[in-house]
């Protein structure tokens, strides 16, 4: 699973990077520490055009009756994304990026339990393969929430936990966000290749591990402590 993710980048470099055509969201604070919840940016599909937006980590079916439900959709498996009813027909006509610096995941052995933030080594955004949804408040606002789709991780990355976030090359960034593609196998396809080549990993300290400690320092390298 992805539970807990870094996304200090500039919203400017992230739009460069992605190509939109406009920001249509305020610029959120840099976060070493994102969790559940908490409003993360995005990249969408609208007009053959693509935008950076926000939306709240937690996906809230739009049938929901309380929209808490959605502190327990922070990730739809890929393996059965195409038929769960909160996230199937996201996926035909609601597909989106969610990008990061990069993500945490915690490795338990026979000497105790480790973080450890996983990124791009040449520093570049990952771009998550995500979805989103609309849920009416009984005031008539909207409230657009997000999941990350996740897999079983790959040979590498299962040496520090069973599952990952799906993370999408450039090459299927396009026909993920368009919004004509709506063939659930055609949108499963484009997520059978993770870009995961270039990624690595060290072990962090443990003040990840409190939602409320949030800054720079929670990515150190701890390789020469934990020796």
């Amino acid at each position: 699973m992805c539970g807990r993710f870094v996304a200090a980048a500039d919203p400017d470099h992230l739009a460069n990077l992605f190509d939109v055509a406009d920001r249509r969201t305020d610029e959120l604070p840099a976060s070493w520490n994102v969790a559940p919840t908490m409003p993360v940016y995005a990249i969408v599909e609208h007009r053959d055009a693509r935008y950076l937006v926000s939306f709240q980590w937690g996906l809230v079916p739009t049938w929901a009756d309380d929209p808490k439900v959605g502190s327990r959709m922070i990730n739809a498996r890929a393996e059965s994304v195409s038929e769960k009813p909160a996230y199937r027909t996201a996926l035909r006509r609601r597909r989106c990026i969610i990008p990061a610096d990069g993500f945490y995941e915690w490795h338990t052995d026979a000497t105790g339990r480790t973080a450890y933030y996983i990124h791009r080594a040449d520093g570049r955004p990952l771009a998550f393969a995500g979805l989103w949804e609309g849920w009416k408040r009984p005031d008539d606002t909207w409230l657009r929430t997000c999941t990350i789709i996740t897999c079983a991780a790959d040979d590498r990355l299962a040496e520090l936990h069973a599952r990952m976030p799906i993370v999408l090359p450039s090459d299927v960034w396009t026909p993920w966000l368009a919004r004509d593609e709506r063939r659930p196998g055609a949108a499963l396809g484009m997520l059978s290749r993770p870009d995961t080549g270039p990624l690595v990993w060290h072990p962090v300290g443990d003040q990840v591990n409190n939602v409320r400690n949030d800054h720079p320092g929670l990515i150190a390298d701890h390789s020469e402590t934990s020796t």
